[in-house]
This record gives C-alpha cells, sequence and structure tokens, in this order.
C-alpha cells in the first residue's frame, strides 16, 4: 500500500470515536518497531518526523526506511512533518514525498500565525498534502521548540473557528493542558476537556490533534533509572485522560518521549547486564521489541485503533 493522507483516517476516527496514534521516528529500529506493532493491531498509524530528526536522519533515508515498512505491511501510513518551524521547511518535506506536514506558527501572533499557516496550506493543498496547523502554546521542551511554562496558553475557541476559516489547514492542534518533554506536571495530571468541547462545537468537521501527549510511563522511568539514568520526577498524561480524549474527539495524539525512554530503557539494560556487549544489534535488537510493545499498548489500551485498519 502507497502512503496516504491522514484525510480518511481522520474521517473514519472522528466518525467511530477513536485517535490515531503519530510517532516520532529517528532511525530504523524505530520505524520497524512502529510498523510492526501497528500491523500487528491492524493500525492506521502516522510516521512523524521532526526538523531535528531529518537533519539526524536526513530525509531521503527516513522516506525509503518508511516505503520500506510499506512493503512489508498492508496498513494505512501517513508520513509527517512534526512542527515544521517555517514554510521552507514544509516545502522541502512536501517535495520529498511527505503526505502531511505540520506548520507549528504558534510562537507568533494570531494574524502573523494565519498569513504563516495559509501560505503553507496553498502550496501543500496544489501536491495533494493536508496541512496541520497549531493554535495556542503548549508548555516543555521537545527538540526545537521550547515554551517556558508562564508562557504556555490554552486555545480559545473561537478563535479556532476563525483560524480554520482563514487557513484552509486540514487539522489543528490546540492546547488544553498537555506539554513537550518527560517533565509535564508537578501536580495531578489535568485537561481542560471543557476547552475541547468548546472547540469541537466551533469546529465540528476539524479533526483535532493533541501534542505533548507521551504518557511518560512509569516502568520505562524506573527501568532506565535502575540501569544508570537519571531522569527523576518525570510524569505525563495518564493513559485514562489520553483514552478519554480519543473518546472525547481528538482524532490524533502524539508520541515521542515514550519511545525515546523505551529504546534507552532496554540499552542500558543490556549494558548494565553485559559490560562486554558492542554489538548493535545486540541492545538494538530488544530496543526495537520494546518500542513495539510500547505502541501495541497505546494503539490497543489507550487510542482504540486496533483493527480500524
Amino acid at each position: 500500500m502507497p502512503l496516504v493522507t491522514t484525510k480518511e483516517m481522520f474521517e473514519k476516527s472522528m466518525k467511530e470515536h477513536f485517535a490515531i496514534g503519530a510517532f516520532n521516528v529517528n532511525n530504523m529500529e524505530i520505524i520497524q518497531g512502529i510498523t510492526d506493532a501497528a500491523a500487528s493491531q491492524n493500525s492506521p498509524v502516522i510516521l512523524q518526523a521532526s526538523s531535528s530528526a531529518i537533519k539526524y536522519a536526513r530525509v531521503g533515508y527516513l522516506r525509503k526506511m518508511v516505503e520500506a515498512s510499506l512493503e512489508e505491511h498492508d496498513i494505512p501510513v501517513a508520513l509527517h512533518l512534526d512542527h515544521g518551524p517555517d514554510f521552507e521547511t514544509c516545502k522541502m518535506c512536501i517535495d520529498n514525498g511527505f503526505t502531511s506536514v505540520m506548520i507549528d506558527g504558534s510562537k507568533y501572533d494570531f494574524e502573523e500565525n494565519i498569513r504563516l499557516t495559509k501560505q503553507v496550506v496553498d502550496y501543500a493543498h496544489s501536491k495533494g498534502v493536508v496541512v496541520e496547523a497549531e493554535l495556542g502554546k503548549l508548555a516543555g521542551i521537545e527538540d526545537d521548540v521550547n515554551v517556558a511554562a508562564n508562557d504556555a496558553m490554552y486555545t480559545d475557541p473561537d478563535q479556532a473557528k476563525e483560524f480554520v476559516e482563514r487557513t484552509g489547514c486540514d487539522s489543528l492542534a490546540i492546547a488544553i493542558g498537555t506539554s513537550h518533554g518527560a517533565y509535564k506536571f508537578k501536580g495531578e495530571a489535568k485537561l481542560r476537556f471543557d476547552i475541547l468541547a468548546k472547540v469541537k462545537e466551533k469546529i465540528p468537521n476539524t479533526p483535532i490533534v493533541l501534542h505533548g501527549a507521551s504518557t511518560v510511563i512509569p516502568e520505562l522511568v524506573e527501568m532506565c533509572n535502575k540501569y544508570g539514568g537519571q531522569i527523576p520526577g518525570a510524569k505525563g498524561v495518564p493513559d485514562e485522560i489520553l483514552h478519554e480524549a480519543s473518546l472525547s474527539g481528538v482524532s490524533k495524539i502524539n508520541v515521542d518521549t515514550d519511545l525515546r525512554l523505551a529504546m534507552t530503557a532496554e540499552i542500558r539494560k543490556v549494558f548494565a547486564e553485559d559490560p562486554s556487549a558492542f554489538d548493535p544489534r545486540k541492545y538494538l535488537t530488544p530496543a526495537r521489541a520494546q518500542i513495539q510493545a510500547t505502541v501495541e499498548h497505546k494503539i490497543r489500551d489507550v487510542f482504540g485503533s486496533s483493527n480500524k485498519a
């Protein structure tokens, strides 16, 4: 099956009340772990790369590795740019076979965000590519995105309606209390489902995206720390809250930190248990298996997208 856009995936998710996992990719083992998991669950999946992941892995390698996974599995897969910082990066990804791009103009004021998003939408739509935009600011740090907690702000539902109408974007990432990175909450995790409901009311036909939505799985944090890691106090969005989001009209949920933890935990374990290990296959094979198990859990137990391919 060739790469697809997210259009039909999202239409189905909105009708049947489930979310699609968008998992960040950086290398072959991560791509294999994610797509093997999605295939085993018969689930659609979104593979996404940030601009720093593209700098690391190079755009041609990423695309070809994703295409290789399509030869193995017969499930809908979209290739998406996560947090495109500018028009040039979005254009480069569109020209290199991505089927979806995100332009993140949330750091700009409302009018500049609209102008930039519209510029990307016009080019992307001319090439048959769909566009995700963002309104509101998420706190936290991930790759090149860094927003202080006191600069974070919730999405305004009325602005969301105007933004979608004026830009023509295909999906919208909103801020309802999630944040980037491994340290999302100091106290109890809470999401503003009241804001989500109002946004859905204003733009009922626009798929909604949740960024900064890793669970920061406690067992993986514990495993990292047990084998020499130093990740104290890491805390994410609990599975039950993300499950509620998937039932409440969120179509796409982004996961990055959990995959990093899964990979690192297994690699640390191999090195701690066998200091003589130096064959990359010996530590990347269990790392890939842990990524697969983590993604299967998300798809089956949290997002509800099993058997939705």
